[in-house]
């Protein structure tokens, strides 16, 4: 599962001993920092829009940050809805036992 964190302004830090623990680093130091704990339900990805190479997800989201996808379709934007976002985890948990 792949959760897609499209931000313009935070630079996001994440740590995890997992095998799909990695840890993003700030290019600067002045920018906040923000982890996520986890129990690795789920990859977690950044999307800058600003960089010159995610100009069309710029043009899509520029004024709703910040949006989710959930294996590649939209989830949310806004703000974080952690119900939803879990009941869609347990339907792709579900989904995935069933094609087993």
């Amino acid at each position: 599962m792949v959760l897609c964190f499209l931000s313009r302004t935070l630079q996001l830090a994440r740590h995890s001993s997992s095998p799909l623990g990695r840890q993003l680093s700030s290019a600067s130091t002045n920018k906040p920092v923000l982890t996520l704990f986890t129990k690795v339900k789920f990859i977690l990805q950044e999307v800058d829009i600003t960089l010159p190479e995610n100009s069309a997800w710029y043009d899509k989201y520029k004024y709703d940050i910040p949006v989710f996808h959930l294996n590649g379709k939209f989830l949310m934007k806004h703000q974080v809805d952690i119900q939803k976002f879990e009941d869609q985890l347990v339907k792709l948990e579900l989904q995935n036992d069933g094609n087993q």
